[in-house]
């Protein structure tokens, strides 16, 4: 028997997805025509090839048709199947085409970065001058670097690959990640700070590194 029309948008809410997000379709990339479950799945996928030259990111905002995970019909991206007339994210962004199922992530769209952020709008703000959004926290405590944010950089790279003089190697710093809005201790490094969280290197450090006691 059909499930009544008031609970077919709810139906596997949370049971469907990949790794990276839980959501009730997948998404046809664009750039090669093929389905994924998610932009970071597709990205993995197309940067792991053999061929370096082969190597490339999906434009989120180019994704065009998705493919919902319940009754496998393909459509033009939207939040509501019309197919089963499930909803395929209860997070939708009809520019970036994202979805998520798990809303406690406080998802929002930031029209001046022109993607989808976490951890909730009135918890950021957006600097014109740096082209991202800080924790409101940082409102008046970051240095501005013209679109700082909006460039590919192998500053991550080179602190994974840089190792730590052993003055500093047991010491620990409070972090705040521009990216999650978490608050973490991790371990202090020359370069840079990982998010415990997200995992991400943009942080901003809010506490001065300390020996262990």
């Amino acid at each position: 028997m059909d499930a009544p029309e008031c609970e077919r948008p709810a139906f596997g809410k949370m049971g469907y997805g990949c790794k990276h997000y839980k959501r009730r379709c997948k998404i046809r990339a664009p750039c090669c025509n093929e389905i994924y479950g998610c932009r970071h799945c597709h990205n993995e996928a197309a940067n792991s090839l053999p061929n370096p030259a082969d190597h490339h990111d999906i434009v989120r905002h180019d994704v065009k048709q998705v493919v919902c995970l319940v009754c496998d019909t393909e459509q033009l991206a939207g939040q509501i199947c019309t197919n089963c007339g499930v909803n395929m994210g209860e997070y939708f962004c009809n520019i970036c085409k994202f979805y998520d199922d798990d809303i406690g992530k406080q998802q929002f769209h930031c029209d001046d970065c022109g993607i989808c952020r976490v951890g909730g709008r009135e918890n950021f703000f957006h600097c014109k001058k740096c082209g991202s959004c800080y924790s409101i926290a940082l409102r008046d405590n970051h240095m501005c670097v013209e679109n700082s944010m909006r460039h590919h950089c192998p500053i991550c790279y080179e602190i994974e690959a840089t190792a730590m003089p052993d003055d500093y190697r047991n010491r620990k710093v409070w972090i705040l990640c521009n990216d999650c809005n978490d608050t973490t201790e991790v371990n202090f490094h020359i370069i840079g700070q990982k998010c415990r969280h997200c995992n991400s290197y943009n942080t901003r450090t809010i506490a001065p590194p300390v020996l262990p006691q």
